[in-house]
């Protein structure tokens, strides 16, 4: 029997924004490339570090993202922090747009990944953390991770 599982390769994680945002919801978007942005993820060259998204226009764009330029792509390279178009449904557009009009709401990139031979960008509707929000979370990792250790000290 075929396996149904769908083979999924990360290409770069948004691990930043974990710390920063509270992620209310998840999408999964294309995105519009070019042929060298294409093989420059291919082999791994992307970042999210500061990306993040805007609906204008009725579409929905991805800035700050860098893509490497591509080694042996010589004139037909691209601008490593170029606009890219996010490809969704125009339902799920407007719908994302009446949330991030509410305060303090914003779409932030998490990770970039291969689905198959297609390449998606997951797309978090998120909320900005306090810092007391953030030391809280710390906290609480802290008691898990030593609950844990403790457990596992305990079944020695």
């Amino acid at each position: 029997m075929a396996s149904t599982k769908e083979k999924v390769k990360i290409v770069c994680d948004n691990r930043k924004a974990r710390h920063e945002y509270n992620f209310l919801e998840v999408f999964e978007a294309g995105i519009e490339l070019k042929g060298t942005e294409v093989k420059s993820l291919r082999a791994g060259k992307g970042n999210l570090q500061d990306a993040y998204a805007k609906i204008e226009d009725g579409q929905m764009i991805l800035y700050n993202m860098h893509i490497s330029p591509y080694k042996m792509g010589n004139r037909f390279n691209h601008d490593p922090k170029r606009p890219r178009r996010l490809l969704l449904h125009k339902s799920e557009i407007i719908k994302l747009y009446s949330k991030v009009r509410e305060k303090g709401l914003t779409l932030v990139p998490t990770k970039v990944y291969f689905n198959r031979s297609w390449i998606k960008v997951e797309i978090a509707l998120a909320q900005g953390k306090k810092l007391y929000d953030k030391r809280a979370d710390m906290i609480s990792k802290t008691v898990r991770r030593e609950t844990e250790r403790s457990l596992k000290e305990m079944n020695r």
